[in-house]
């Protein structure tokens, strides 16, 4: 299982190709909240993130880090789901 993960101040971002060819992408930050789905307008220069994991991934989550502080956001991208 090949990983490779990156870390800029106080965000850590996580790659790891799973047995069935799933990427497991993690990114990892201080913030407890969890994350919404919102609204952006379309002037509006945030707030579509969320919304692209939704629509590309099979699968995503969210969990609170080991020792308390933050939160990782977690998802699950395939090539079936890519394909369709």
């Amino acid at each position: 299982m090949p990983s490779l993960a990156f870390s800029i101040r106080l965000i850590f971002v996580r790659f790891q190709l799973v047995p069935d060819n799933t990427l497991r992408i993690e990114v990892h930050d201080a913030d407890s909240e969890k994350p919404a789905l919102r609204p952006a307008s379309v002037s509006s220069e945030t707030g579509r993130g969320l919304l692209l994991v939704e629509e590309l991934a099979t699968q995503w989550g969210c969990c609170p880090r080991k020792g308390g502080i933050g939160k990782f956001v977690w998802c699950h991208v395939s090539p079936e789901a890519a394909a369709a």
